[in-house]
């Protein structure tokens, strides 16, 4: 869609030639959603392409994913043979309601940004312990988990002119077990719960629950648990209020398939040697 109010383009290459942000600013590195519909309030975007900030960094700490590292840049990365919790790169992937060509524009930062329930960025880099890096519009820089960073749909942490700089994903949570249980109401529909769960060497279980939920919803128990100590946490720690409502489903389905969802997962890892 054209966006016939933008009366200004900025195209900066480092951190320090970022103008400084007005009413009527918008970030642009995918611009899959931007153009999707109708911006009236926007007057300028700052296009976040020259900044060159390289995809992906694979180190010995682990994985840093850029804001502007494309979903499709993502799911093509050879991960280290070590790193067992690989699969759930293309499992979440392959959760977007999008073509091919969409994977090749639209960003795992803006997905996250974005802060729908049904982000299945969202869902990956909080099930694997990820910590954002904001830069901050007063020149700072904050660090905060993503499953602290998304707030509810459509809400996070963000405040005016402040920018997602990249994702770190640490060592430990891409070498430990993981399951992925995902739904929707129709084939090809958004997902209306997607849960992942991870057990530690040591034996721990972290279930990070997403899309059923307005927001990252992390539980971890010290071992894996019973069936009925897993569900009696969920309810806990789940109130009725919390499940999402839309189209793609009703918060009592909702609450219901993250119950089943979850319980497939503890059997799953548990089997799991």
């Amino acid at each position: 869609m054209d966006l016939n109010t933008i009366t200004a383009v900025a195209h900066p290459k480092r951190r320090d030639q970022l103008p400084v942000w007005t009413a009527g600013d918008a970030w642009l590195a995918g611009g899959t959603w931007l153009f999707s519909e109708p911006q009236a309030h926007l007057r300028r975007l700052i296009d976040l392409t020259d900044l060159k900030w390289p995809a992906l960094t694979v180190s010995e700490a682990g994985l840093s994913i850029s804001a502007t590292c494309t979903v499709a840049q993502l799911d093509a990365l050879a991960c280290p043979p070590e790193w067992v919790a690989s699969p759930l790169v293309s499992q979440c992937c392959r959760a977007f309601v999008a073509s091919f060509k969409i994977w090749k524009t639209a960003t795992v930062g803006g997905n996250i940004c974005m802060s729908l329930p049904a982000g299945p960025m969202i869902a990956l880099t909080s099930a694997l312990d990820g910590v954002c890096t904001i830069w901050l519009a007063d020149g700072g820089e904050r660090r905060i988990a993503v499953a602290d960073f998304v707030t509810g749909d459509g809400r996070n942490l963000l405040g005016p002119g402040d920018l997602l700089r990249q994702i770190d994903i640490p060592l430990a949570a891409l070498r430990r077990r993981s399951a992925l249980r995902q739904i929707s109401l129709t084939p090809v529909g958004r997902s209306a719960a997607l849960l992942i769960g991870s057990v530690s060497n040591e034996g721990a279980l972290a279930l990070t629950v997403t899309a059923s939920t307005a927001r990252p919803v992390p539980l971890s128990f010290d071992r894996i648990p019973t069936a009925e100590e897993l569900r009696n946490k969920i309810l806990q720690r789940i109130p009725d209020d919390l499940y999402h409502a839309d189209v793609h489903g009703k918060p009592e389905w909702r609450k219901h398939m993250t119950l089943r969802l979850a319980e497939e997962i503890r059997r799953e890892l548990q089997a799991l040697p």
